[in-house]
């Protein structure tokens, strides 16, 4: 039992959280190279990255993926995830972040905090997972670590604590100087950085170093009682006090130590290993795991991340591995799973059998005999999981909370070239649908057309992409849609009647309704209000499914109705002729007369825009987005350069990365991520309802 706690202790399951392009495959790589996982570093911008496996990956440069991998520093087993930092592929990071115990924000030290950086933030937030930071880039012309540390304060709403100071920034970026130890750390370039030199602090840096070091002090000595004691009688804390008493504060969530380096240049990874084993949780910190009973659904049970005791894991993620079929990542929170075991599937009341045991390393496979609490594996052989889903022990049942998952707010259409592709299309789509909830298949009832949704015109385009690489399908692509949605604008009473005489028995279902709107974001929501019996118990639900059914068709132009709260306030019912049909009917029917008395209005996804122009395009770029019905929030200047932050329709934003290109010479950047629905106005809603009319 000792060695299982000692092994759990010396476990850290860690992401690597970022925007798009602050380096995290960059730096996962270094770490790889660095606890001798490979012996060649490998670039991304070569294509040669181990973690960005997939084909799309190393043609784009970008992480599409979330991959897994175990590797050793300092007597510690360190399971990493790589997740993207494309907003196209938030939903890795969800995933990731549900089953993770700490994360490693990483950060461009000249862009400093991006809004695909909030994103990550704010997922990690809700899952309160611990995290370190590391400001990367500190090589290039620019950087700055003070300014992001204060981005991190104001933008992140975090409490930032610099553990590590670079030596010189930009082409001057020679090493860094810890804090906890004061020296400095350099990077011998022969070795590739694996060489580290120790050495003391320059004359011309100490002054900033015992600044800094005094700051970093005081701030975790104002989250530990024993350490403020020593603190108050100028007393200076030992080397182990002092990581002790932060790594307390991190766990807490009352810091995030910040770390600084430059992957690409192979300088100060190390430390930031260091500060994973240091700082970041074992699954032992993170202690029992609630969940429900599966066969009560309300009766609270918990698991102790302990090798004996009953099984719990989750399923993160859905893979299709071209050797061994589907692939099922799990985290293993509590007991032991070994090859050949049968599982129970309580989310789906499936019992499922565990053919191989596979520790992953990115794409790269090793057959094991078994996992135990903490572990992060892949299982090969089940039929009937999907992303979220508990598996446990049939005799001690538990499920543990599962993910929600993101809309699509966008869609294209797509046809197979031949009767061949007609086949294997659809087991195509049906497969890569369980690899990612957040995108959609769906057939057009009016048109016949298979219509596939996701996140974001990149996301859709490695999908078609996979689709004709990996699956073989030929098929037509057609062009984007936005996944507009409607709305009622007021609220409006109704009554529905169904009543039916056929000879035999007759139907009868009356109800009274009320719609009223919601909060943007806030979905469907169905009130039981009825008193005094007028409508028995039996029939309730049946109104609220025949309600459900009208929603998916919607009423102006066929979208979807959301934000509406519908309730049931009376109706009556026949002793012999009500039943669950007739109440269903008549639920459709009150809630469609109630909907086009309340009034409607159609929603569109508006996306958050972030565009960095050269000072001398900032008017074009301005005009651009005005001219795209966009809403500038605001700007800021940095050496020669504005960033511009902006709300624009998603409609409007189709083929931006080719115009602001062309606008701005090629010289600018920008980023986008969905933000929120909004109404459209008048004009627009009109060009939208006749299209609906025309197609």
């Amino acid at each position: 039992m000792a060695s299982d706690k000692t092994q759990l202790e010396s476990t850290r399951n860690i992401g690597i959280i970022a925007h798009i392009d602050a380096g995290k495959t960059t730096v996962t790589e270094r770490i790889l190279f660095y606890t001798g996982i490979t012996h060649k570093l490998g670039e991304v911008h070569d294509g040669s990255a181990t973690m960005d496996w997939m084909i799309q990956e190393q043609e784009r440069g970008i992480t599409i993926t979330s991959a897994a991998t175990t590797c050793f520093w300092q007597d510690h087993r360190i399971n990493i995830i790589d997740t993207p930092g494309h907003v196209d592929f938030t939903i890795e990071v969800e995933r990731s972040l549900r089953v993770l115990d700490g994360a490693v924000g990483v950060f461009c030290g000249v862009a400093g905090v991006q809004p695909q950086s909030e994103t990550v933030w704010k997922q990690a937030n809700r899952y309160a997972v611990p995290r370190i930071a590391f400001v990367n880039k500190m090589d290039r012309t620019g950087a700055d670590l003070f300014r992001c540390v204060g981005m991190m304060k104001d933008r992140l709403h975090a409490n930032p604590v610099i553990f590590v100071l670079p030596m010189g920034q930009g082409a001057d970026f020679v090493g860094v100087i810890d804090l906890v130890k004061m020296k400095v750390y350099e990077f011998d370039e022969e070795s590739q950085g694996g060489t580290v030199v120790e050495k003391d602090i320059p004359a011309d840096f100490l002054a900033q170093a015992q600044e800094y070091r005094d700051k970093m002090v005081e701030e975790i000595s104002s989250h530990d009682d024993i350490l403020m004691a020593r603190y108050l009688d100028g007393k200076s804390p030992s080397v182990e006090e002092l990581i002790g008493a932060a790594r307390r504060a991190t766990l807490a969530a009352k810091i995030i130590p910040v770390f600084c380096g430059a992957a690409f240049r192979n300088k100060g990874i190390q430390l930031l290993l260091d500060a994973v084993v240091h700082f970041l949780p074992s699954p032992v910190d993170i202690g029992t795991v609630r969940g429900w009973n599966s066969a009560t659904k309300d009766q609270i049970k918990s698991r102790q991340p302990e090798a004996s005791a009953s099984l719990a894991a989750l399923a993160f993620k859905i893979a299709t591995d071209s050797f061994v079929g589907s692939l099922t990542y799990l985290r293993v929170y509590s007991g032991t799973l070994e090859a050949g075991d049968q599982v129970y599937n309580s989310s789906k009341g499936k019992k499922e059998k565990v053919t191989r045991l596979l520790r992953m390393h990115a794409n790269k496979r090793e057959d094991i005999k078994k996992a135990v609490a903490g572990d992060i594996v892949a299982l090969v052989g089940l039929k009937h999981t999907t992303t979220g889903d508990t598996l446990c022990e049939e005799r001690d049942p538990i499920l543990l909370e599962s993910m929600e998952f993101p809309e699509p707010v966008i869609s294209i259409a797509i046809e197979p070239k031949t009767k061949a592709d007609q086949d294997k299309l659809s087991g195509s789509l049906q497969k890569l649908a369980m690899e990612d909830p957040s995108f959609r298949v769906r057939v057009d009832q009016e048109t016949g057309q298979t219509i596939i949704s996701g996140m974001g015109e990149l996301h859709l385009e490695i999908i078609v992409d996979r689709l004709m690489r990996e699956f073989k399908v030929g098929a037509n692509i057609g062009k984007p849609q936005v996944s507009y949605k409607e709305t009622v604008t007021q609220s409006a009473r109704a009554e529905g009647q169904y009543i039916r005489q056929s000879g035999g028995r007759g139907h009868y279902g009356h109800v009274c309704l009320l719609v009223e709107p919601l909060p943007r974001g806030a979905g469907f929501e169905f009130v039981d209000k009825v008193v005094g019996g007028v409508i028995p118990k039996q029939f309730i639900p049946s109104v609220g499914k025949g309600v459900e059914e009208v929603l998916s068709g919607g009423f102006l132009a066929g979208y979807s109705l959301v934000d509406v709260r519908v309730t049931l306030e009376g109706g009556s019912f026949h002793e012999v002729d009500s039943s669950e049909m007739a109440f269903k009917i008549a639920g459709s029917i009150g809630f469609k007369d109630a909907v086009l008395k309340a009034g409607l209005a159609i929603l569109e996804p508006i996306m958050k825009v972030e565009v960095t122009t050269p000072d001398e395009f900032l008017g074009a770029v301005v005009g651009d987005i005005n001219a795209r019905r966009g809403q500038i929030l605001g700007s800021e200047s940095r050496l020669g350069s504005t960033n511009v932050d902006a709300a624009v329709p998603l409609a409007r934003m189709f083929g931006y990365s080719t115009d602001i290109r062309s606008l701005t010479q090629g010289r600018a950047l920008f980023s986008m991520e969905f933000s929120h629905y909004e109404a459209v106005p008048r004009n627009v809603s009109e060009e939208i309802v006749a299209r609906s009319e025309g197609r």
